[in-house]
């Protein structure tokens, strides 16, 4: 009998390479960005890591959702990960080069992270698409949520292990051990045995670029349960996000160093893997649109009383349940991302949902950091807080017709 997706070992080398390619970049950033803070004590400087990756993620997502819907998912995924693997070397020559002046060392990191985000815009859409033709649809709703636990967990253990590590060992050693990690997700994607049928449709390959874009973009705004979810988690991760800014908190305002902020990064994603671990057993796409409010809700509420906390012990658990609440929008939305486009379609839905999610994350690093240096770390984080409240009341109003759907 048939008992979940981890029986496909296709699908079990595809959640290792998530786990450990999310290790890599989740250690690598929370390093670099922590150096950058100590180096310059400004927040605009980690909200800058954000934009940075975030305009080639844009850029490139929607042309890396038609490479995944029309070449070999697989080779796309090898060759993004080798770039990302050659980010690690960057940064680790980059800051063992003690020649370097400050401020060439952040300009030359900013590119580092362009890089990185220009091969994540790639890799994103092949690797969600992907997932969905190692195992059978009855498992695609399991699938997302294991899915995400990868990347979770990936970046529970990259956050405490790169926090602690650099307390102990220093930055190089720490951006090193990033290194293997990634290297270990690129091992993995070469073992990966499905054979794909790529699209080798006449119409399909003559019909321009352009065109083959919109196709996806019309099919999520013509899907009212896609577009108000993508919506909504886009106004969330903006305004209501804290992660980029958590040096601030960890140095200035919980005064808890390196390795407080390594729990600090690490909180939420306990949270979403347990709430993730949870929806395996209880989904939450019965009555999918009124869960997604109730944790988006959620969700800006605890952010809002974490601006106001002081107490490190409860600023944990308030990270804590923003990842519980999480947990319950990504599974929603991964799974309507698996069950509503057709498999022709898929990567490039997949990858506009992630230029208005994956990079809202990074867009929303910008927010943060800029907002926190113009009005304060946390009435920035305050105001962001209230805002997303009174969006998500707006939405509620304008979507009351989802509330009774079943998405199962």
């Amino acid at each position: 009998m048939r008992s979940g997706p981890f029986i496909y070992s296709d699908f079990k080398k595809l959640f290792s390479i998530n786990f450990f390619l999310t290790f890599s970049l989740m250690a690598q950033e929370l390093l670099i960005s922590y150096e950058l803070y100590k180096l310059t004590s400004d927040p605009l400087t980690l909200g800058l890591i954000g934009l940075s990756v975030a305009i080639p993620y844009i850029g490139l997502s929607i042309f890396g959702g038609h490479l995944a819907d029309h070449r070999s998912k697989k080779r796309i995924m090898t060759i993004c990960i080798l770039v990302l693997i050659f980010c690690n070397l960057y940064f680790i020559l980059l800051y063992s080069n003690q020649n370097i002046e400050s401020p060439l060392k952040v300009s030359l990191s900013y590119i580092g992270f362009a890089i990185s985000g220009l091969a994540r815009g790639i890799y994103q859409p092949a690797a969600s698409s992907i997932r969905a033709l190692l195992i059978p649809r009855e498992f695609y709703s399991r699938g997302s949520s294991l899915n995400s636990t990868a990347w979770q967990l990936g970046s529970i253990f990259g956050s405490l292990i790169a926090g602690i590590s650099y307390s102990s060992l220093g930055l190089i050693p720490s951006l090193i051990c990033s290194l293997i990690i990634c290297i270990l997700s690129f091992i993995l994607i070469l073992l990966i045995k499905h054979k794909e049928k790529i699209i080798e449709d006449i119409k399909l390959n003559n019909t321009h670029l352009w065109k083959s874009i919109q196709e996806g973009i019309q099919f999520v705004l013509r899907s009212k349960i896609l577009l108000y979810s993508i919506s909504l988690d886009l106004v969330t991760v903006l305004f209501a996000g804290v992660i980029a800014i958590l040096p601030v908190f960890a140095e200035d305002i919980l005064n808890v160093g390196a390795s407080g902020l390594g729990y600090l990064r690490a909180a939420p994603s306990i949270g979403t893997v347990i709430g993730l671990l949870a929806m395996n057993r209880f989904s939450p796409m019965k009555n999918a649109w009124k869960n997604m409010i109730i944790a988006v809700a959620g969700f800006g509420i605890a952010t809002l009383i974490f601006a106001l906390s002081n107490n490190i012990y409860l600023s944990l658990i308030l990270l804590f349940l923003t990842g519980i609440f999480d947990s319950i929008s990504i599974v929603i939305r991964g799974s309507l991302l698996q069950l509503i486009p057709p498999d022709h379609l898929r990567g490039r839905v997949v990858s506009v949902n992630n230029i208005f999610i994956s990079s809202s994350n990074e867009i929303g690093a910008f927010e943060s950091g800029f907002a926190a240096k113009v009005f304060g770390t946390i009435p920035s984080v305050v105001g962001g807080a209230v805002l997303t409240l009174i969006i998500i009341l707006l939405v509620y109003v304008n979507s009351k017709e989802l509330l009774g759907k079943d998405f199962e």
